[in-house]
């Protein structure tokens, strides 16, 4: 079954040109953002897949390595090889739940919150040069049609399932 184009399509087969599609342009910039992360993070000791649950952890939105996966979105396996990771550079430290023997709790060391605070400021520093040159109207104009997109992917998710 042929699935009709909408009222506003904007891309059609005998036109497009994958270079100037939006979801190619966007792919480029999380790439290169995340390239620009990465350096950033490089002088704390940290990877692009580092830095979040280090945040998160520093921020009190996750104390397990399965909330820590849900928080940050990757699966248990990774978030359990990059917590082992984390612990080796003195970062975090595993401490058996006294109410549960079977809950293992993750906890920021003094260099892992110490580290987490310099994260923002990184953050903000790559953020700010990719929107070098916007006005603060354009800043909120991008932002609203991104949210606008995220609800129609988040539709289009829904609809499938």
């Amino acid at each position: 079954m042929k699935s009709r184009p909408p009222a506003t399509a904007f891309y059609r087969p005998d036109s497009l040109q994958p270079d100037e599609a939006v979801g190619r342009l966007m792919r480029q910039i999380l790439l290169a953002t995340t390239a620009e992360v990465e350096r950033e993070m490089a002088p704390l000791g940290l990877t692009e897949a580092q830095w979040m649950p280090l945040f998160k952890l520093h921020q009190g939105h996750a104390s397990t390595t399965t909330e820590l996966a849900r928080e940050c979105r990757i699966d248990t396996g990774a978030t359990t090889r990059m917590v082992d990771r984390l612990e080796e550079k003195g970062f975090i430290e595993r401490e058996r739940s006294a109410e549960d023997r079977r809950v293992v709790k993750l906890a920021l060391t003094e260099q892992g919150r110490a580290t987490a605070e310099h994260i923002p400021a990184s953050l903000c520093r790559v953020q700010n040069e990719l929107l070098r040159g916007f006005t603060r109207e354009e800043f909120n104009t991008l932002k609203a049609l991104l949210r606008r997109m995220l609800d129609n992917a988040t539709s289009l998710q829904e609809a499938g399932q």
